[in-house]
């Protein structure tokens, strides 16, 4: 019976939860790592004596080794397999934030940072690629869409183990902060141990043997490469096919979405109680709009995860840059408007964008092949860093210069483009297997391609 069922129509096992599990630390670490020098920073700076071109420096250290990690990551993990380069991830971040702790220079401390940075570049292709190539069709979106939150997990757990460290661990404690990463690398790396070789890229390098033994082990005796929606020959790809033919313009696609999702994102998540000021909120209006605005992303991110098989991947995308784009331009004309007015907007903003938060991951694992699928989630790792690296660092020269409204309109002119570009390029991939979904076929047949637009008139 088991001849005629494919690896992707199978209940999700054991097997594919741990495998979320060990994927999804590195989402969770990125977020740790790019939240716990934000509240180390305070006690770092005298330590080292600091001034305000390293501190800079040093905040932005691990966005720029991303940007490297992710394009880095990608090639590797396209050439030398998946389970060698799914190490190398939590083995720098155990040396780099034991480094940390006895760092005595502003210098040395971006370097580590940097290096961090790079270890979480890496992490995005090879642990996506990894799970997005064992995981049942059914539960491919959901799965994905869960390093998203994982994120955000991170990023909280930073803010409450960094304080408490700072608070009980005395005048050195920032050094502690610094290298608690190595904690979560050192769990990551235990729990990733045993974890068998990618079969699809296996077969990929023509090692088929390999890759029947794999899915046997995972799946059980009665399957095997029969079971797999893959082609046993290699389609012979390269990372130049990134960057022209159609998987060219899904390179653009993922590239533009995914940078337009994240300006604004980040920009907001690190300057909220600075935007909120500029419109005129303050007191415990800022504190309690700063708290809200954070859940809010996270309810965002929560919610899509349960709506990306259920609404579809294109639909979900083009109603999310639609409703949040209008909250930030709503935002820019309401500027003067009463406190509640201007949280409601901003959680709307926070809510909606969701969507586009959780595909981030989902589409670019989906719609490119095997032999170049790491290559192009490292891409588009590195652009949308350089993305928010550049949105964060505009946000409060922007408000200075031009003022919050315009700032605002900005923000939803960024987010039309990603809203028109999904329009045009986003293709839709729920339910197809992993094979037909990597195809330049866009998954909207004629008769239906309006579905799932915002309109089927405009189909």
């Amino acid at each position: 019976m088991s001849a005629h069922i494919s690896v992707e129509d199978v209940p999700l096992s054991r097997f594919h939860r741990l495998l979320t599990v060990r994927s999804g630390g590195g989402s969770f670490v990125d977020g740790y790592v790019l939240s716990i020098i934000g509240i180390a920073m305070t006690k770092v700076s005298p330590a080292l004596g600091l001034n305000a071109f390293w501190e800079g420096l040093i905040a932005a250290s691990a966005l720029l080794g991303i940007f490297f990690g992710g394009f880095l990551g990608g090639v590797l993990t396209d050439r030398l397999g998946r389970r060698l380069i799914y190490f190398v991830g939590p083995t720098l971040f155990i040396l780099c934030s034991l480094a940390q702790y006895w760092v005595q220079s502003g210098e040395m401390l971006f370097i580590m940072r940097l290096l961090s940075g790079v270890a979480v570049g890496i992490e995005y292709p090879v642990a996506t690629a990894f799970l997005v190539e064992f995981l049942p069709k059914k539960y491919r979106g959901p799965c994905l869409a869960t390093l998203t939150i994982l994120w955000f997990a991170g990023a909280a757990t930073a803010y409450m183990t960094g304080e408490a460290i700072l608070y009980f661990g005395g005048a050195e404690a920032w050094r502690i902060a610094l290298a608690s990463t190595a904690v979560i690398g050192v769990v990551l790396f235990v729990i990733r141990l045993g974890t068998p070789e990618s079969p699809r890229w296996l077969i990929g390098k023509g090692r088929h043997a390999e890759a029947e033994a794999v899915i046997r082990r995972v799946y059980g005796d009665d399957f095997s490469l029969k079971n797999l929606s893959m082609p046993s020959e290699s389609k012979n790809l390269s990372f130049m096919n990134l960057l022209h033919s159609g998987y060219g313009k899904r390179m653009a696609f993922v590239t533009i979405f995914w940078t337009c999702s994240v300006i604004p994102v980040f920009a907001v998540y690190a300057f909220a109680p600075k935007v909120l000021d500029a419109l005129h909120l303050s007191g415990n209006w800022a504190s309690y709009g700063s708290v809200a605005i954070t859940l809010l992303f996270v309810i965002g991110c929560v919610i899509a995860t349960r709506l990306v098989n259920t609404l579809g991947r294109r639909r979900l995308l083009l109603q999310s840059f639609l409703w949040s784009g209008l909250a930030l331009l709503l935002l820019g004309l309401l500027r003067d408007g009463p406190s509640p007015v201007i949280l409601l907007l901003f959680g709307t903003y926070a809510l909606f964008i969701g969507g586009a938060q959780v595909l981030q991951l989902v589409y670019p694992n989906e719609i490119f092949p095997t032999e170049i699928r790491a290559a192009a989630v490292g891409i588009g790792t590195s652009m949308s860093r350089i993305g928010a690296a550049v949105g964060t660092w505009l946000i409060p020269i922007s408000l200075q210069t031009i003022g919050i409204g315009s700032t605002m309109y900005i923000a939803a002119g960024i987010t039309a483009v990603g809203l028109i570009v999904s329009w045009f390029l986003a293709p839709e991939t729920a339910s197809r297997n992993l094979e037909d979904a990597a195809s330049l076929d866009d998954g909207r047949p004629q008769k239906a391609r309006g579905r799932g637009d915002l309109s089927r008139n405009n189909a």
